[in-house]
């Protein structure tokens, strides 16, 4: 009988091998984006990794990874990702694929954003009209760049009144909140395409060179939190940098159009 449970384990230890696992911070608009979705799998079936994922705004992504709570981070907002390498939290940072934002709001666009010739004319038209904007507020990368272009169109939305609405809340939410009201808001193009409750609202300004939206990766440093899966992190960084990831990630459209663009140096 002993022998015969022996066999068993042993034959069952290599048919099974027990997939490894790691945890990775992601901002909601890649989560709301739906491609999670589509990565996920193939991860799992190339690598046999489990990966968890953390859905916050970018702020919160990285604190947790300078909390040592994650193994690595996928966001999107450069200068405060580079400030994070500087600090030692991140071992380095890699750029995976990009898309832009854009501003959306209601069909009748009572601001008139639709004839604004750059990102910075179109939210002072807003401000002018005072029009009801939704912000994320939540320090999220897509709240860090809707701030700058406020401040690159010398307006500081700390003073605006009750028309600037900051939610505190991820992409989806956001976008809920401004069908709701009829606003305007910013979004990265990838959670408005994936967005169901689209109301009346539609997208009425986009392609100022400002609006492009980079992600990228970057692995915690083993140096700071020695329990970080470093090894199984640097697996994902070479898988998402690959051909297949290529290929998913640019094949990945709804309705026809394209979410993101791969742009990792292979």
């Amino acid at each position: 009988m002993k022998s015969l449970i022996t066999a068993l384990v042993v034959a069952l230890g290599t048919t099974a091998v027990q997939a490894d696992t790691m945890k990775i911070a992601v901002t909601t608009s890649f989560n709301n984006s739906g491609l999670s979705d589509v990565l996920l799998p193939a991860i799992k079936e190339d690598l046999n990794l489990d990966v968890q994922l953390l859905i916050v705004g970018t702020g919160q992504a990285l604190r947790l990874g300078e909390a040592g709570d994650v193994d690595a981070i996928l966001v999107h907002s450069k200068k405060a990702e580079e400030a994070f390498v500087a600090d030692g939290y991140g071992t380095h940072r890699r750029e995976i694929m990009y898309n832009d934002f854009v501003l959306i709001g209601p069909s009748d666009d009572p601001a008139q954003i639709k004839d604004a010739k750059a990102a910075k004319d179109a939210l002072a038209k807003i401000e002018e009209a005072q029009a009801p904007f939704v912000s994320r507020g939540d320090d999220s990368g897509t709240h860090k760049k809707e701030l700058s272009l406020w401040a690159g169109a010398d307006l500081d939305a700390a003073t605006f009144g009750e028309w600037y609405k900051a939610v505190g809340a991820g992409m989806g939410a956001s976008l809920n909140t401004a069908a709701g009201m009829g606003a305007y808001i910013m979004s990265d193009r990838a959670s408005w395409l994936n967005f169901d409750n689209k109301a009346d609202l539609a997208i009425l300004f986009a392609g100022d060179p400002v609006l492009f939206n980079q992600y990228a990766y970057i692995p915690v440093n083993p140096d700071k939190h020695a329990h970080v899966n470093k090894d199984a992190a640097a697996q994902l960084e070479n898988w998402l940098v690959g051909d297949r990831a290529k290929d998913l990630i640019d094949s990945y459209t709804i309705n026809g159009e394209k979410l993101f663009t791969f742009n990792a140096q292979q």
